[in-house]
């Protein structure tokens, strides 16, 4: 038996956490990238976009194993969720100013 026969399984739906994230967390990003991006990376806003584009990044960027598969939906899980952050608090802040 030789130990290289051990070939790594590559998982065949490593795509599907990413794109789910990239649907609607890409175009919001660009959107508040090019909203926020007169303020120099200064405020949490920017922070968390900057953030969630690397997440998004190395959600796309990890090893196609199944080992990295809860990584890998951590990571756009988490991208997802601070791309929406703004957009959320951009809709309660205007709910908040309606309802004054």
């Amino acid at each position: 038996m030789v130990i290289d026969d051990v070939q790594p399984v590559t998982h065949a739906t490593w795509w599907k956490a990413p794109l789910v994230a990239s649907l609607p967390g890409l175009p919001a990003l660009v959107w508040e990238y090019m909203t926020f991006r007169a303020d120099g990376y200064t405020s949490g806003i920017e922070t968390a976009i900057v953030i969630a584009m690397m997440l998004l990044a190395g959600s796309w960027l990890l090893p196609h194993r199944r080992s990295v598969r809860g990584l890998r939906m951590a990571a756009a899980g988490t991208a997802l969720g601070l791309a929406m952050l703004p957009l959320l608090y951009a809709i309660l802040l205007g709910a908040a100013m309606a309802s004054g």
